[in-house]
């Protein structure tokens, strides 16, 4: 297993640059929508592809699915599908998706069929602490085609809430060498989380100035805050081994 990832949201060309700066590894790409972040246009990720040297994953989230986020149409599944290619052709190292059944189970049916037609490696997103039973949630999501990454905070609200249950889980190795702790993540869990060799943290509005995405943009010394939190708990790891 590698050195876990620092994974930023970001939403265009200025955000990539400053995330790159700060020391991202990963970035994942939105865009805003009224209720939910969805699915960015093709050409904003070849913007932020060209503006960083980093793996990039957009978002596969139709703005037509906003009342129903983790789920899709059989249309809507095709055009996913299609926006996939062209985030790749773009550039992209891969895309960032969730489906949950209405009996808020892992809709395994629908995301086998979209790791099927996918020609890249993907993330699961949060719709998985959004289930009923994360431990089952997790059985199921480790056996779909092509997910190499799972974002979670633990709970449905927040890693504030879910923090014990994220440790808890990257008890299993299987699990920990996906588990991308996201949704909130507070530097003062990050020492845990590495001690626990999960695979990633990701943040968000804790890198944007005042927590705002509407009027600030991701700012490099809050990302380098954290760049630097992963990099000293790594070297505390290694003097202890």
């Amino acid at each position: 297993m590698g050195e876990p990832v620092l994974e930023v949201r970001v939403l265009h060309r200025a955000d990539a640059e400053a995330a790159e700066a700060g020391g991202a590894d990963r970035l994942m790409v939105v865009a805003l929508g009224e209720q939910r972040a969805h699915a960015p246009d093709p050409g904003v990720v070849a913007e932020v592809v060209r503006a960083s040297g980093l793996p990039v994953r957009p978002l596969l989230r139709l703005p037509a699915d906003a009342d129903r986020p983790d789920t899709t149409t059989g249309a809507g599944l095709d055009r996913m599908v299609g926006l996939a290619g062209e985030y790749v052709a773009a550039g992209a190292d891969g895309v960032v998706a969730g489906f949950t059944t209405d009996q808020l189970e892992i809709d395994v049916e629908l995301a086998t069929a979209l790791g099927e037609q996918l020609n890249c490696p993907w993330t699961f997103s949060r719709a998985l602490d959004r289930t009923l039973e994360h431990r089952r949630s997790w059985r199921h999501v480790l056996g779909l085609p092509g997910v190499d990454a799972v974002l979670s905070a633990g709970s449905s609200v927040d890693a504030e809430r879910g923090h014990q249950q994220l440790l808890d889980l990257a008890g299993d190795p299987a699990i920990a060498a996906r588990l991308v702790a996201a949704g909130g993540v507070r530097p003062e869990h990050v020492p845990w989380l590495l001690r626990a060799r999960v695979a990633g943290v990701q943040v968000a509005s804790a890198v944007r100035p005042g927590g705002s995405w509407t009027r600030a943009h991701v700012d490099t010394q809050l990302v380098r805050s954290w760049r630097l939190l992963l990099d000293d708990e790594l070297a505390a790891r290694r003097s202890r081994s």
